[in-house]
């Protein structure tokens, strides 16, 4: 019996193999339902216990924080927690390239 995407409610889900990354480190192949239509994956319970402990075993799990944007002067301050600044290998003085992408989006490219 074939299932219908839940997301486009166009396509319908084949089975097959998604790769899963997380802040851009890749965490592997994964079996999946995918949806022919708009390329929408649904892994298995199984499945996302081996991504959650890949991710947390390369040091991924729980960097992703919200903070808070501080006024300092005429400037603004943005807080890079400390286990961000570790995995990131960040060290005090070094600069970095802050840019807008749109208006909902800061990038900052270290070096």
């Amino acid at each position: 019996m074939m299932v219908k995407c839940p997301v486009c409610s166009k396509g319908q889900l084949h089975r097959g193999k998604v790769r899963e990354e997380m802040f851009g480190v890749d965490l592997g192949e994964y079996p999946a339902e995918v949806c022919d239509s708009c390329g929408e994956s649904f892994v298995d319970q199984d499945a996302m216990k081996k991504i959650e402990a890949g991710a947390k075993e390369a040091g991924l799990w729980g960097l992703a924080k919200k903070v808070s944007i501080a006024k300092s002067g005429n400037s603004l301050v943005v807080r890079i927690p400390a286990e961000l600044a570790r995995f990131l290998r960040l060290k005090g003085g070094e600069e970095a390239l802050v840019r807008p992408e749109g208006r909902e989006k800061i990038v900052v490219e270290l070096g």
